[in-house]
């Protein structure tokens, strides 16, 4: 027993890292189009995180990486909700691997002798929700998290292959199609070339360009970018459906007028989608854009329907990723830069080396122990991979290559920037600077704060944060609540008229919501999500700044370990001025009314399942998130309540098993109406 609560303890540890770490490159890779890690390393992040959640059932929460899609959508744009989510795909790397998935899906389809396919280039762009009414482009969304996307609707209209009216004779009332944006490697080249030119900074590849262009304020900006799209399925549809597989509607599509690319291919078996991969991997450097794998669908859409979903990712569809793309070059040093945390972070400064058309100078070394285990060392011939990401991976050194006097690497035991003692905490893999006042700590919360998912000040950027920060204007993030026009004017290249947008981007940003102001003070452990949990279930920050750890681990989705950071974060007399210096400063330190009123169901766990009557179902989790209760994804000896509609399927049978209370939607309206007590 004392072994099975050990590996339970174990595996509890290591989701938790896992979670974290995901949830930070899904902001770098979707909110930022500024990722860190390759593909492949995400990959491999994502797989061992499922893998201990299958092992593990009781460690799923409703916030893990694998109950979502990517990261939530920036508010800069409108937000659009999807009528029906779009999903990620599952991934695999080899032949055995694809052979297992098609195994997976003919045992779910007894009966079933001939499962036709089709097979497409895996696009590496940005997935985007295209909105047609009568015949008309209405609105154009990105994936978002799956669920919610930005309104780019006047971008993709720039875009020329995006028809703006297609024939409305042929088509239903409502429909969606959606596909990927994605820029050429002749018109990124173009792009960078213009760029270098006129002294900007270059785009590392193709798919950031696209994501960038497409997520401009300016759709002028967009027009300009040379974005070009290939159209990957049929979404939703109101009135009759135009075919009744995945091939025919591509065709249907085609006819219509969108762009579908040319090399996708009808299979009639598993092996020709095998050959189908090959081919396209042969020819991947011959392509005109750049493509990261292929994706093998299901054909038929009665047999998806099926196969149904699985952790946010259809079945019946899966992407088989080419390997990825490495080249060896020398290690010339290993920097250390330090987070807003005080985590010193490694990060190997290399001789540059093109990797699949991209120049590649750094690479992202994470940590002590994973320098250790790889064995690499300064002066090292080392083998680096890429699949398309801006800061690649160290694969390991190419030991035959050593000439003898490389050393082993050695964390500092010093801050670089303040000098202090560098300390790495009890059982963990990072190394931090033990001064909360250092510096570099300092400077990296000022340009948290100002970031877009945080206060979102406009124009307070890398350069002038370092700026004021340097200049002694600035020392914490409340300090930008004092700045004055004068004190501006002193900096280089900084004009009346910048000085006053500055200032009045900062102005506005006192009156963004509670949520982001927390997420913005860094407190560790407390993502945007946390921070939007913490916005619902407390009225103002004097209330969380009152509150005991044991108020903190009450809150369904709050361990012990997240209370107890909040807990001492509020305690730090240093914290404590800021938030004096923000209230003086009139910014905004509360929610609003219709979330102060709305707690009825803190420490709550909702699943929905079945058809219902009056929201959809993701109207009906919402609704639950308001009113500051969780969300799972299946039933668990956590689940408070089961919401069931109409053809409901296992879940119900689940829940009776488990002893899980289960609510009609009537009961479910009930309880959120305030006429019966949760």
């Amino acid at each position: 027993m004392a072994e099975t609560l050990s590996d339970l303890e174990t595996a509890k540890k290591r989701v938790n890292e896992l979670r974290k770490l995901i949830n930070h490159h899904n902001y770098r890779y979707y909110v930022l189009d500024d990722p860190e890690v390759s593909d492949a390393e995400y990959d491999v992040l994502m797989n061992e995180l499922r893998k201990l959640e299958e092992t593990y059932p009781d460690l799923v929460t409703p916030e893990s990486p694998t109950q979502r899609v990517g990261a939530a959508p920036v508010d800069a744009f409108g937000v659009v909700q999807h009528p029906e989510p779009m999903l990620s795909l599952g991934n695999v790397f080899s032949n055995n691997e694809l052979l297992a998935w098609h195994k997976r899906i003919k045992n779910l389809l007894p009966g079933v002798e001939q499962i036709d396919m089709v097979a497409e280039p895996k696009m590496d762009g940005l997935a985007v929700a295209l909105t047609y009414v009568e015949g008309v482009y209405t609105l154009g969304a990105t994936r978002g998290d799956g669920y919610r996307g930005e309104d780019i609707t006047q971008n993709l209209k720039t875009i020329k292959s995006v028809p703006l009216e297609v024939p409305r004779e042929l088509v239903p009332l409502r429909f969606e199609v959606r596909g990927e944006v994605f820029m050429s490697k002749a018109a990124f080249k173009k792009l960078n070339d213009d760029r270098a030119r006129e002294g900007l900074p270059l785009f590392a590849n193709p798919r950031n360009a696209a994501a960038g262009s497409v997520r401009q304020l300016d759709s002028r900006i967009t027009a300009h970018r040379s974005l070009d799209i290939f159209i990957y399925s049929l979404g939703w549809v109101q009135g009759k459906v135009p075919a009744d597989n995945h091939w025919d509607a591509m065709q249907y599509l085609k006819r219509i007028g969108f762009k579908i690319n040319p090399l996708n291919t009808f299979c009639r078996s598993i092996e020709e989608v095998e050959a189908f991969h090959q081919r396209i991997q042969d020819a991947r450097s011959a392509l005109t854009y750049e493509t990261d794998g292929v994706v093998a669908k299901v054909n038929s859409f009665a047999l998806q329907k099926r196969l149904g979903i699985v952790a946010r990712e259809p079945r019946w569809a899966i992407a088989y990723k080419f390997p990825a793309l490495q080249a060896t070059t020398r290690l010339k040093r290993i920097e250390v830069n330090v987070g807003r945390t005080g985590s010193l972070n490694p990060l190997a400064v290399l001789e540059p080396v093109s990797i699949g058309g991209v120049t590649v100078s750094r690479a992202a070394l994470h940590n002590e122990d994973y320098i250790r285990e790889k064995d690499i060392r300064e002066g090292d011939i080392v083998l680096v991979q890429r699949a398309g990401d801006v800061i690649p991976e160290i694969v390991a050194p190419v030991v035959s290559r050593r000439a003898g006097d490389e050393k082993p690497y050695v964390m500092p035991r010093k801050c670089p920037v303040c000098g202090a003692d560098a300390v790495r905490e009890e059982g963990g893999a990072i190394t931090r600077c033990s001064n909360s006042a250092c510096p570099a700590q300092a400077l990296e919360k000022i340009k948290h704060f100002a970031s877009r998912d945080a206060m979102d000040i406009e124009g307070v950027g890398e350069k002038l944060a370092t700026a004021l920060f340097e200049f002694g204007l600035v020392k914490d993030p409340a300090d930008l609540y004092y700045l004055t026009i004068d004190q501006l004017l002193h900096l280089e290249r900084m004009g009346e008229k910048s000085a006053a947008k500055v200032l009045d981007s900062i102005t506005k940003s006192k009156n963004r919501p509670f949520s982001r102001l927390l997420y913005g003070l860094g407190i560790p452990q407390v993502g945007s999500e946390t921070a939007d949990v913490l916005a619902r279930c407390f009225q103002n920050i004097d209330s969380l700044m009152a509150a005991k750890e044991d108020d903190l681990t009450r809150i369904m989705t709050i361990g012990p370990k997240t209370a107890h950071s909040i807990y001492v974060f509020f305690r730090q007399e240093g914290n404590q001025r800021i938030i004096e210096k923000l209230r003086r400063a009139d910014v905004n330190l509360k929610t609003e009314e219709k979330q102060t009123t709305a707690r009825l169901l803190v420490g709550k766990q909702f699943v929905v399942t079945g058809r219902l009557e009056n929201f959809t179902r993701q109207e009906a989790e919402e609704r639950v998130r308001e009113a500051g209760g969780a969300v799972g994804s299946d039933v668990s000896r956590k689940t408070s309540y089961l919401v069931v509609g109409a053809d409901p399927g296992s879940k119900a049978a689940k829940a009776q098993t488990l002893g899980v209370n289960t609510l009609t939607e009537q009961e479910f309206m009930d309880i959120l109406e305030g006429r019966r007590q949760p």
